[in-house]
């Protein structure tokens, strides 16, 4: 008993190094896309940055694509807004937060890679297509919290709306190849306000 309670004290515990080996390693992700780019991004070159071993990888994340796409939810995740009492304030909190960590070096490499998998034919896809469900399940929330306040009007078409809302800082971002700011937070706001505002 007193021989298993000492490797247990020597081993630590679980969680936090499991959660240290995942930071280590989607920061390595990030910090190589900003630095090198997209193809300085190879397993072997994070588990030399992270300093991991590529098993610890490959059991967290399968294939590159997985990883890409965490590395990418890490910084560009799901929120949660409290109730401001006006689905525009709540919009601009959400497009706030986006521009905070789109504006980081590397960003619009990473999120370039990951829109490229909403093309891949096999899992990427399905992987893809649950990350945004996830990132952008907030912007949903605050919709449909607004027909219930009776600030977003009734007939709302939930899903278009949301995309409204995403859309434009990824296109300006990624397409457009310019860093999205406050001023296109606000036009944003704007312009889905007065779609689907109610108008008092």
């Amino acid at each position: 008993m007193v021989e298993k309670q000492t490797r247990d004290a020597a081993r630590g515990p679980g969680r936090p190094r499991e959660e240290r080996v995942t930071r280590a390693v989607l920061d390595a992700v990030l910090a190589l896309v900003a630095e090198q780019g997209m193809n300085a991004l190879t397993m072997d070159a994070v588990a030399v940055r992270a300093e991991v071993s590529k098993p610890a990888i490959y059991r967290r994340w399968p294939t590159k694509q997985d990883l890409i796409i965490a590395a990418a939810e890490s910084r560009v995740g799901p929120l949660s807004i409290p109730d401001l009492g006006d689905f525009r304030a709540e919009l601009r909190a959400v497009l706030t937060a986006r521009v905070e960590v789109y504006r980081t070096p590397g960003m619009d490499r990473l999120i370039a890679e990951v829109l490229s998998a909403a093309a891949d034919p096999g899992a990427g896809r399905s992987a893809y297509q649950a990350y945004i469900n996830r990132v952008m399940g907030e912007t949903g929330r605050i919709l449909e919290r607004g027909i219930v306040r009776g600030d977003v009007r009734s007939d709302t078409d939930v899903r278009a709306a949301a995309t409204m809302v995403a859309a434009p800082l990824v296109f300006r971002l990624v397409a457009e190849q310019e860093l999205p700011d406050s001023h296109l937070v606000e036009s944003v706001v704007e312009l889905v306000g007065r779609a689907v505002g109610v108008q008092h």
